[in-house]
């Protein structure tokens, strides 16, 4: 599982014209999902990104997760954050999971992020979206489970 996480000052999805999520001072998450990944993944990959101190305490140090300072949180599914570029000049994407194992997975992440936000706001899967943000730093971080677990 891949998370690119934007500290942003505030961030939307549109669809079709229409809005379909937007939040304040939180976290984007672009979440891909790998072929491997289950549940257990998922729970970690969310406890971590939730967890991530990367806001701002009152002495102007990264000390405080998102929750801390009453963010929010936007996953948006993106399954081109497991494209291969290895080989020619179209990316290939054979290690994403197939859409029937990614939409529950990303149903659960949402669910899981739920535990640690009041506020969560997501994209539609597999739709074409339209994602907004203001980069607050500009501050982005990635996060694979390949590498952390």
């Amino acid at each position: 599982m891949r998370f690119v996480i934007q500290r942003v000052s505030h961030a939307s999805v549109t669809i079709d014209g229409q809005v379909h999520g937007s939040i304040g001072k939180g976290l984007l998450i672009l979440c891909g999902i790998s072929g491997t990944d289950d549940e257990a993944i998922a729970v970690k990959m969310v406890k971590k990104a939730c967890g991530l101190r990367i806001f701002e305490d009152s002495a102007g140090k990264t000390n405080l997760s998102a929750a801390d300072v009453g963010g929010e949180i936007l996953i948006i599914s993106q399954f081109t954050l497991y494209a291969d570029c290895r080989h020619g000049n179209r990316p290939g994407f054979t290690d994403a999971a197939r859409p029937e194992t990614a939409e529950p997975l990303y149903e659960f992440v949402l669910a899981e992020a739920g535990k640690y936000f009041p506020k969560v706001e997501r994209g539609v899967f597999g739709a074409d979206m339209k994602v907004s943000l203001l980069n607050d730093g500009p501050f982005t971080v990635i996060l694979d489970s390949d590498t952390l677990f």
